[in-house]
Order: structure tokens, then C-alpha cells, then sequence
């Protein structure tokens, strides 16, 4: 997360404010000691009221052991003056601009008819922020963020540069099937780990700023995180989310610290992972390109296959983005493309012979900030071109990368950051989320009253021509996320610091919230039928048989593959048309992608659609080389 340093500053001068005031020889027991009655009664600090037991809790070992046992208390004695003089966001507060958000929606959805423009349906609390997303295989979603070390959404909710067992991180899985009710949510905690801070605190691992994708067995690897300190440094965690048992893998370490890396799923089924701080802080960038599993071990297609302890290995060549969480995209031809932020970083990548190369410049000149991107639906071929949107307030164009060339493309209505676009079954794009900059909703830094356009959607028709469309509830920007569900509906989440400034009950277990929004196709009558789909791994360029009780009404096949997403990067989208070779009744046989260059082998949500883009319920189909 990002750092601006202001907030580092205020703590240091409420410190010595409170430092100041605080009554001589007013110290606290040891924590490795049983204090005695006498000093159970509460002392003040700058006219507050602090409890032996309150300083107790607070005391850091990292801090005993830095500066000595008084020094760590005053600190802790100063911590909690400063939270309990901090009267800045009121539960009252909360509860009016959720109530104002609420109301605005409704009179502002009022005007969109739902079989043109689609609707906002259900908005219900969760037990996580949704800072990370990715759906599972199961058809349930995985959820993850950190541990929050403040509720006031004008400061710095998470634990960037907390150093010690407060840095930690925290996992949810959610059953869409379940819908909305608290039964719905299964606590999944990443693994303890002890984190190379000097501390010895051990800690669920703070994997938030990671980056992620998919494995072909359908696991979900996560490369990175939050080390603590200096703004933000990088982990060298490497873990593998299993969801079928719904449990963490740790792998061996990578060699580089990553904080905000980019990953994304070779042709080989490898991850390339690439970029983010090191590990000593903000600003100096890891450029090595890292592989898992390292070459010479094997690529888990079998979801029994469960990889644990499994090595990494280094490219020769480097990865020179100078700006974090780059796009990645593994196109039909083999290659991985890496879009930097800055307009000069623009790369190519070759897997089978690790070489790199620079590719022309995008046209805009600029650096785009945190924004989203996508590879382009290409029929029944795999993606050849990328489109590029967000990232710049003042900039609405979108620029299309195709056949080593750049072009500006149809512009949306406004520019916008922190976004994130999907591609929805019938081929369209669908952008959701948005923010004036980073921790800036256009009013100023860390305050969540937004300019409230960033509310509105944005849908992209057949002919490229987009069009501003409902608004969600809260304006969420910053770690915001929209997943693709299999029965076709998006879920929203993410945005920390909007999801805390709207909270009816910021003192209960559920500060995080979802959003369903419903496509105009789930509104335009009933849908095809999708059943008969075998479970087995399919291979490429083969027959893939299914059943449908609705033969008459399907004229389109889709794959479409899941969504894992982060700072509006999401390395996975893909749509691929299979063509329908044969009919026979409510039988059809439809032609899987020609390659593992055109899909990645993973699973990937099968839909059968209707002369009008209405698709059915999907099911998963696994594709694998030599199945």
C-alpha cells in the first residue's frame, strides 16, 4: 500500500505531545513479570486515562528490545493517547454517508431500465476488506487482506510499515451459494510464519500486495507481501491456496522480497513473476523474472497433486519496469507481454529461451497509475491484442496494443483510476470501480467523501462504443475488485478505507462488504441450459461433449477464465468462442482451443449462449495437455 509519509509524521508528533505531558515515574510492569497490586491504578497521559493492563497489552518486544523496557511502555502509553484522542470519524458519521449512499443510489438506478443497463441487486457485509480476490474452481471465492491497525478512514488502515506480529494477514473463503449470510464465510488464515523483521513475532502470513494466478490443477499461487517498513517492503513469501481442501501450501522462498509483484501463467503452466519492492523498501524494484516451480520440477495438473516446499528458479534476464504491479498477459503466441505504468516500459518475453525484448512505446507519453487492462476476446483463438484503459484522471482514451502496434481507441467518459473491467460471457466489457488517484477520491487525500461519477459503470458494445451506465453503493477505488461468478452474475468488493468510512458497526467482525451487480443479459428473458459437462481434464483441439435441454436456443459456446485480481491488475481474463462441431438432439459437441498458446492449461467456466448473448448458468471444464 501506499505511503504518502504524513500520517508517519502525526504519530511522531502526538508521541512527544503525549511524551510531554505524561506523569514522572508513571511506568508499567514488565510483560515477562506479575505486576503488583500498587500498580493497577490507572495513570493519565495529556489528560487521558491509561490502565497498567492497557500498556501491558500494547507493549511491543521489538521495542523492549530496541530501546529498553521504559522506553517501549512511554511508546505504548503514547500509542494509546494518541487513539483515544483521536475523535475524527464518528460511528454517527459512518452510518449518515452509508444511508446517503444508499438513498442516492436508489433514486439514481431509478432511471436505467435493467434489460439495457443491468442492476445493482444485493449489498451485505463480509468479514473481509477483499483487498485480493480470486475465483475458485468450486465455484466459492477466496478473499484476502491484512489484519486493520486503525478504523479511521482518514489515516492508514493496514500495517505497511508496522514491523512485528501486528503485520499480519487474514483469508475468507465466501459461498456464493450461500449468499448473504455470515455461514457463508469460512475463516481460511494464511500459515504462521516468523518474517525475516527482527522481531521473532510469528504471524499469519502477511501476504496483502502480493501478486497472484492460477496453477493448471486450479490452485491459486501467491508470490510476495507485505515484509513491514520503510513504506512498504517486500515479503519472500510463496504460497499455494488449495480449494479443494481449503488449506495453505508454503513453498521454499523466493530469492527476491516483492511488494506489489506482478504474476501471470505461462502456455508452459508456470508462473512468471515479476517486479515489486524489494525487501529493503519502497523504491528500490525487484527486476529479476522469478519461475514456479523451478525448471526440472514438474507443473501440477492434478488437483490431488498438492505442491509443497517446491523450489524457484531465476531467469538470466531482468524485468526493467521501474513502476510496480506491471500488466501481464501470455498471448496465443506463446510470448508473455509485460505493459509497464511508465509509457517507455513496454517488454516481450520469451519463455522457452528467457530472453527479453523492448516493444515500441504506448502513445499516450505518460505514466498511468494503478488502471486496468485486458487481452482482447479474439473469436475462437486465444487473445493477440491488449487493451490498456485507466490509470490517468486526465486521460479517457484507451490505447489497443495489436500486431506490435499501438493505437488510442474509443474513449470512455471520463479518466479514471484504480478501476477494474471484465470481460462478461457475451463478449462485452463491463468497467466497474474508479478513483481520482491513489488514497484520493477527489476531494483530497484520505478523505472518502468522493467525487461521486467514479460511482458510475461504464458498458463497451459490440461496436467498441462505450457507455456510462448505474452506480454502485460505495465509490470504491483503491484495492478495489469485480469478479465474474459462474452464473453470470459480478461480484464487487475491495477498497478498504470506503468499506470502514460506510461500516453501520465498525466495532463488529464484518468491516468488509459485497456488492452483486446483474448484467442486462440475466434480465432478458430465460437462459440456455448447460449440463452434461464432463468432469475429467479435456485435451486441446479435441471434441468436448455436453448436453443442453435448451438445443434450439444455443447458437454460441465460451470459456471463460476466472478472475484473481489486485490493484486492478488481473493477469488470468480470457474469452475463447468453441466452435459447435455437431448437434444431435440435446447433445452438442463443441472443438476445445487448438494449444495450451491459445488457453493456458487451468479451469475455466464453460457458458452456452443464445442468439442474444444470454448466457446459461457455466460449469467448469479443466484443460490439459495430452488429456
Amino acid at each position: 500500500m501506499y505511503r504518502r509519509g504524513r500520517w508517519a509524521l502525526a504519530v511522531c508528533c502526538a508521541a512527544i505531545a503525549l511524551s510531554a505531558t505524561a506523569p514522572a515515574g508513571a511506568s508499567v510492569p514488565s510483560t515477562r513479570s506479575k505486576p503488583s497490586p500498587t500498580h493497577e491504578s490507572p495513570v493519565r497521559s495529556g489528560g487521558i486515562r491509561i490502565t497498567d493492563e492497557q500498556v501491558r497489552e500494547e507493549v511491543r518486544p521489538a521495542e523492549v528490545g530496541a530501546l529498553g523496557q521504559d522506553a517501549a511502555e512511554q511508546l505504548a502509553r503514547d500509542r494509546i493517547g494518541m487513539r483515544a484522542m483521536d475523535h475524527g470519524y464518528s460511528q454517527p458519521m459512518r452510518t449518515r454517508s452509508l444511508k446517503r449512499l444508499t438513498e442516492s443510489q436508489k433514486e439514481i438506478n431509478s432511471a436505467f431500465d435493467a434489460k439495457t443497463w443491468g442492476k445493482f441487486t444485493e449489498y451485505f457485509p463480509s468479514p473481509d476488506f477483499g483487498d485480493h480476490v480470486a475465483l475458485l474452481p468450486t465455484g466459492k471465492v477466496l478473499l484476502f487482506s491484512f489484519e486493520p491497525v486503525e478504523d479511521n478512514p482518514n489515516k492508514e488502515t493496514a500495517p505497511t510499515d508496522v514491523i512485528g506480529g501486528d503485520n499480519a494477514g487474514r483469508a475468507y473463503v465466501w459461498n456464493p451459494e450461500e449468499g448473504t449470510k455470515a455461514s457463508a464465510f469460512k475463516a481460511v488464515p494464511p500459515p504462521t510464519v516468523e518474517m525475516d523483521d527482527g522481531t521473532g513475532d510469528e504471524r499469519p502470513a502477511p501476504i496483502f500486495c502480493a501478486g497472484h494466478s492460477y496453477l493448471p490443477n486450479g490452485m491459486v499461487g501467491i508470490f510476495g507481501g507485505n515484509l513491514g517498513g520503510n513504506h512498504g517492503s517486500g515479503a519472500h513469501l510463496a504460497l499455494v491456496f488449495d480449494p479443494w481442501k481449503e488449506t495453505w501450501l508454503q513453498q521454499q522462498d523466493m530469492a527476491e522480497g516483492r511488494w506489489y509483484p506482478s504474476v501471470v501463467t505461462g502456455a508452459d503452466g508456470r508462473q512468471f513473476i515479476t517486479s515489486g519492492h524489494s525487501d529493503v523498501g519502497w523504491g528500490v524494484l525487484s527486476k529479476s523474472i522469478e519461475r514456479f516451480p523451478a525448471k526440472g520440477t514438474a507443473v501440477a495438473h492434478d488437483p490431488a497433486t498438492r505442491p509443497l516446499h517446491q523450489p524457484l528458479d531465476k531467469w538470466p534476464v531482468k524485468a526493467e519496469f521501474t513502476v510496480d504491479y506491471p500488466h501481464l498477459f501470455s498471448l496465443r503466441d506463446g510470448l508473455i507481454y509485460g505493459f509497464g505504468r511508465n509509457y517507455d516500459e513496454q517488454y516481450v518475453f520469451d519463455p522457452e529461451q528467457q530472453t527479453s525484448r523492448k516493444l515500441t512505446n504506448r502513445p499516450d507519453g505518460g505514466m498511468r497509475n494503478y488502471g486496468s487492462a485486458v487481452a482482447l476476446p479474439n473469436g475462437v483463438n486465444g487473445p493477440d491484442s491488449v487493451l490498456i484503459l485507466g490509470g490517468n484522471r486526465n486521460d479517457p482514451n484507451t490505447y489497443k496494443f495489436s500486431g506490435g502496434r499501438w493505437t488510442k481507441d474509443t474513449p470512455r467518459a471520463f479518466g479514471r483510476t484504480q478501476d477494474d473491467t471484465l470481460i462478461l460471457p457475451d463478449g462485452k466489457l463491463f468497467t466497474v470501480n474508479g478513483g481520482y488517484d491513489i488514497r484520493d477520491y477527489g476531494n483530497g487525500p484520505y478523505n472518502p467523501n468522493a467525487d461521486e461519477k467514479y460511482r458510475q459503470i461504464e458498458l463497451r458494445d459490440d461496436s467498441g462504443q462505450w457507455r456510462l451506465g448505474p452506480v454502485q453503493r460505495l465509490p470504491r477505488a483503491y484495492h478495489s475488485n469485480a469478479v465474474l461468478l459462474p452464473d453470470g452474475r459480478i461480484m464487487v468488493t475491495g477498497d478498504e478505507l470506503q468499506q470502514i468510512a460506510n461500516d453501520p458497526d465498525v466495532k463488529s467482525d464484518m468491516n468488509g462488504t459485497i456488492e452483486i451487480y446483474e448484467p442486462a443479459y440475466l434480465h432478458q428473458g430465460d437462459r440456455p441450459a448447460l449440463s452434461g459437462v464432463p468432469t475429467s481434464p479435456q485435451g486441446y483441439a479435441a471434441n468436448l461433449r455436453v448436453s443442453t435441454s435448451t438445443p434450439d436456443r444455443v447458437s454460441r459456446a465460451v470459456l471463460m477464465a476466472p478472475i484473481t485480481s489486485t490493484h486492478s491488475v488481473d493477469t488470468s481474463q480470457r474469452r475463447l468462442e468453441l466452435p459447435i462441431a455437431s448437434r444431435a438432439g440435446n447433445k452438442l459437441v463443441l472443438r476445445t482451443p487448438a494449444s495450451a498458446e491459445e488457453a493456458p492449461p487451468g479451469y475455466y467456466l464453460l457458458f452456452l449462449l443464445d442468439d442474444q448473448g444470454v448466457p446459461s448458468t457455466a460449469q467448469w471444464v479443466q484443460l490439459r495437455p495430452g488429456a
